[in-house]
């Protein structure tokens, strides 16, 4: 470019050429600036670099990052260099720029002055030359075969790296330009003077065009064809789409008339039960106030320096005394939740027979297509669901099938065959009896790290625990104390027997918790429900319909629910897994090791939120609570 331009007189200002380049557009400098950094740019370059841009402008090169625009300043000392080096060179470098914006091609220069126009150009000599240059070629015999043409730009790239002579055929083999020494090499070739090829290339290149134009129009055509297809398919679908929305539209009413009523029981629940933990919550902090209260009197009491007021408020601190935090049991009213969940399964049962036996007497139309007449069967339901006996649910389920004839003739059909529903019914119990059969052995093949996935970490309720049980190392270990504890009264507390409650419930989800045992094995591990009651001898784990317990008395281990023992093979183990699976369930309990083995199983429908629970038989009896992270997220 700018250096092949430069006389060799001159190589001081060439090798400038590179330190003189902007690094963005890699030519020389044009109105150069310097960033803060030290790195210089043409003007326009750095403008483009940081159109755009708000905040947070870098340098191109060393990418320093300034917070806010820098004040750009011309830089004179590089744009005198700059002058310099495109005085000596700026001829060739200003006839580029020119051709670039339009302007003619600069004149080809003679090879032997360097200043006048070339008017022919030597194929033998490869050199142009000006008219008084030329004079030899046409005046000396020496030159006369030599072969002149119109000028011509380039002549290097003419000329054979291997034989330095200009290109005089092509090979279309090789799909290359070769000279006439050329040739010996390419004796099995197809070779062809150059304007012969260029004329058989231009052929074939106009020929190609006209197939690309025929295909491209032809794809045009398949174009415009599969959008028209396309938009009629649109439509129609659309038409379609609008008429089924209009129809399950007031399917959706009637099932969001029942979604809402549902919602609003348990939202006034919700409330009833928010505002009762509110008005605790109230209590609690005037009693922590007290607490500090008390605190800071005494604190300010041990700062008295004299012993006698010392003494005086001493035993005015002495007098004064706090109970401990209580909180009550406030609990949903789970007969309430219960029946609003129930009601959504019955309507959801409702409709998934309705649609099941619709599909069906859709099946048998197309198996006796001449024996089925909707109309008049339609009306004869309808005539026999109007005798039914009046009453709400019959009532909601009419309104229900009222969409479809063909829904009230299923149910009229599920009514004459009573049997057959039933055996329906036993079906799907016995799947899911099957499902949660394999659920379990599922959780039975995991390992403890797969387990730790549902870690719970259990501590005890103080508001719980028997008037004997000792409760230590932060709410973790249990123990029974010979003489009572004097615990404050509590309605929740147990007075019969040694038991205590987890501070955690659980109301769905699957949890994990193990237990250690310490000492002799006079003990019990289970879950119950927050109402199981607290007094007499129906409160001991597992004597009543809600609580659930795996009993170590002596050498023989037992399962306890609702009064009914079963014994278990013995089990030698310190460490008890449980896993509650509530919406599965069921609760397992297993001893811990490599390899977890069963100890027992029991499988229910919860109804209530579930604690964990735990029984001591005697002072040499310990229970402790093992604390433990989860592996991960439950999937």
């Amino acid at each position: 470019m700018a250096a092949q331009g430069l006389s060799p007189s001159e190589p001081s200002l060439s090798a400038l050429e590179e330190d003189l380049t902007c690094s963005i557009c890699l030519c020389l400098f044009s109105s150069p600036v310097t960033v803060p950094c030290g790195h210089n740019f043409c003007a326009s370059c750095l403008e483009l670099s940081w159109a755009g841009l708000a905040e947070n402008f870098t340098c191109p090169q060393c990418r320093a990052t300034f917070p806010r625009r820098p004040q750009l300043q011309k830089n004179t000392v590089l744009c005198r260099v700059v002058e310099q080096l495109q005085g000596c060179a700026g001829a060739e470098e200003e006839e580029e720029e020119a051709a670039g914006c339009g302007a003619e091609e600069p004149p080809i220069y003679c090879d032997s002055c360097l200043q006048a126009p070339a008017a022919q150009t030597c194929l033998t000599c490869t050199a142009s030359f000006c008219a008084e240059h030329l004079r030899p070629h046409r005046d000396s015999p020496a030159f006369r075969h030599h072969q002149l043409c119109p000028p011509l730009r380039d002549l290097q790239q003419r000329k054979c790296p291997q034989h330095n002579k200009i290109f005089e055929f092509f090979c279309s083999q090789h799909g290359s330009c070769i000279c006439s020494l050329c040739l010996l090499g390419h004796k099995l070739c197809h070779t062809s003077p150059l304007q012969l090829a260029k004329a058989s290339a231009e052929s074939v290149l106009k020929k190609k065009l006209m197939e690309l134009h025929n295909q491209s129009e032809k794809a045009d055509q398949a174009m415009s064809t599969v959008k028209t297809k396309q938009s009629q398919a649109a439509e129609t679908a659309s038409r379609k789409k609008d008429l089924i929305r209009s129809e399950f539209s007031e399917i959706k009413a009637l099932i969001e008339e029942k979604e809402n009523q549902a919602l609003k029981v348990v939202a006034e629940e919700e409330k009833r039960i928010c505002n009762k933990f509110d008005y605790v919550y109230g209590i609690l902090g005037s009693k922590k106030n007290e607490i500090q209260s008390l605190r800071d009197q005494i604190e300010m009491a041990l700062t008295e320096g004299d012993d006698i007021l010392f003494l005086k408020r001493a035993a005015a601190l002495q007098r004064m005394s706090t109970k401990d935090a209580f909180v009550p049991v406030i609990e949903m009213d789970q007969n309430l939740i219960h029946s609003a969940y129930q009601s959504a399964i019955s309507l959801k049962d409702v409709v998934k027979l309705s649609v099941t036996q619709c599909k069906e007497k859709k099946a048998e139309a197309k198996l006796t297509p001449g024996k089925t007449k909707p109309p008049p069967a339609a009306s004869t339901n309808k005539t026999c669901v109007e005798k039914k006996p009046p009453g709400p649910q019959h009532t909601h389920k009419e309104k229900i099938l009222h969409q479809t004839p063909a829904t009230l003739q299923a149910e009229a059909e599920e009514k004459k065959k009573p049997a057959k529903v039933a055996a329906t019914t036993g079906t799907l119990n016995a799947a899911a009896a099957a499902a949660t059969k394999d659920l379990i052995s599922s959780f039975l093949k995991k390992s403890r790290e797969e387990l730790l996935q549902y870690a719970a970490n259990i501590t005890l309720d103080y508001n719980t625990a028997h008037n004997k049980v000792i409760l230590s190392e932060r709410y973790t270990r249990m123990s029974v104390s010979d003489t009572p504890l004097n615990y404050n009264h509590c309605p929740q507390r147990f007075t019969d027997c040694f038991q205590v409650l987890g501070f955690q419930c659980f109301k769905r989800g699957i949890h994990y918790w193990e237990v250690e045992l310490q000492q002799n094995n006079f003990c019990g591990i289970g879950i119950c429900y927050g109402s199981m009651v607290r007094q007499g001898p129906e409160s001991r784990l597992g004597r009543n319909s809600s609580s659930w317990c795996i009993e170590w008395f002596n050498s023989k281990i037992s399962s306890w629910h609702n009064d009914v023992e079963k014994c278990l093979p013995n089990v030698k183990a310190t460490k008890i897994g449980v896993l509650l699976h509530c919406e599965g369930g069921f609760v397992i309990f297993m001893a811990v090791g490599e390899k977890h083995n069963l100890i027992y199983k029991f499988k229910t429908h919860f109804t209530e939120a579930l604690y964990p629970a735990f029984w001591l038989f005697s002072s040499g009896a310990v229970l402790s609570l093992c604390q433990m992270q989860p592996q991960g997220l439950v999937s």
